[in-house]
């Protein structure tokens, strides 16, 4: 029975109670509509997401290492003093490399010190010549104004440019849109500047991992060559290698040029297997898979020089 009188006297509180929620549902404005496309839309132009990166301090730039088979040295050339980075191997002739680092002498090992330096001044003309441009090619470059890494900016890709967009979202993810061209960036909440370009770098890296081993198999079989293996490399301004054991490396900042470009560098380190120099039969066996080699090695430096810096 007093379970009976409580149900009875709480029952009109009850009502009550329901009936004012009710009319507050009503009065409460309808919940916003879920966006129809299943992706968020990027943030406008206008709003730039990424917090402004911490200004550490860099360290000092060093010189890596040299292998136990690598010396450094100097020779007096003219009025110059050259150094150079020596490298012995078993090659069966003095070669020369110039990047910009500077200048590296492969030489056997049975060759002397003499042998060398008198190679060197023989090829005088030709290093100190390339050392030129490859100081300015590199001046010039670092004149040029520095991508601003915000939403809309413009990146070169296989030879074109393509627009980079940024929104905000609740995890990182990445998107290309062949059609619109456009290359998608979702970042979380407080994401800087620096995790922007490792993500951007970490694409064109994954992009030239399957076009260069298309065009390696390609280009292989054009040649009638076997490649070990290959890699992606990070150098500077080095396009490619190939090492005695048939390894090729190519440098995925390549995917910033046209097609026919990459194919160039692949052409080249592939040409390597069968003449590990740059003698006239080495050219001839790049002409045989790639006869435009000459205007594509002009234009492959000029694309390069006027790359404006990109992960500085």
């Amino acid at each position: 029975m007093d379970r009976i009188r409580n149900a009875r006297h709480f029952a009109p509180r009850l009502q009550r109670w329901l009936a004012e929620k009710a009319e507050a549902q009503q009065e409460a404005p309808p919940p916003a509509a879920a966006p129809s496309s299943p992706f968020p839309v990027p943030a406008p132009a206008a709003v730039n997401l990424l917090r402004p990166p911490v200004q550490l301090r860099r360290p000092e730039p060093t010189n890596p290492p040299l292998s136990g088979d690598q010396d450094k040295r100097q020779l007096l050339v003219g009025e110059y003093i050259l150094e150079y980075v020596l490298k012995r191997s078993t090659r069966r002739s003095i070669g020369f490399t110039v990047d910009d680092t500077g200048l590296y002498v492969t030489a056997p090992k049975r060759c002397s010190l003499a042998d060398i330096d008198n190679a060197i001044r023989a090829k005088q003309h030709w290093i100190l010549s390339k050392l030129d441009e490859r100081r300015q090619r590199r001046a010039a470059r670092l004149e040029k104004p520095p991508i601003v890494w915000d939403d809309g900016a413009k990146l070169p890709y296989l030879g074109e440019e393509i627009t980079l967009r940024l929104y905000q979202a609740p995890r990182n993810r990445t998107e290309f849109d062949p059609v619109a061209r456009e290359l998608s960036m979702g970042l979380v909440q407080g994401a800087t500047e620096q995790l922007l370009k490792e993500r951007v770098k970490n694409w064109y890296k994954a992009q030239a991992e399957g076009l260069f081993q298309q065009r390696l198999d390609l280009y292989a079989a054009r040649l009638g060559v076997q490649y070990a293996g290959f890699s992606l490399s990070s150098a500077d301004t080095r396009w490619g290698s190939c090492t005695a054991q048939r390894t090729i490396r190519l440098n995925w900042k390549l995917m910033h040029f046209s097609l026919p470009l990459v194919d160039y560098v692949v052409a080249h380190e592939l040409a390597h297997i069968l003449e590990m120099n740059h003698s006239p039969r080495f050219w001839a066996n790049v002409g045989r898979i790639y006869p435009q080699y000459e205007e594509a090695k002009q234009l492959l430096r000029k694309r390069a020089a006027e790359l404006p810096p990109l992960f500085t």
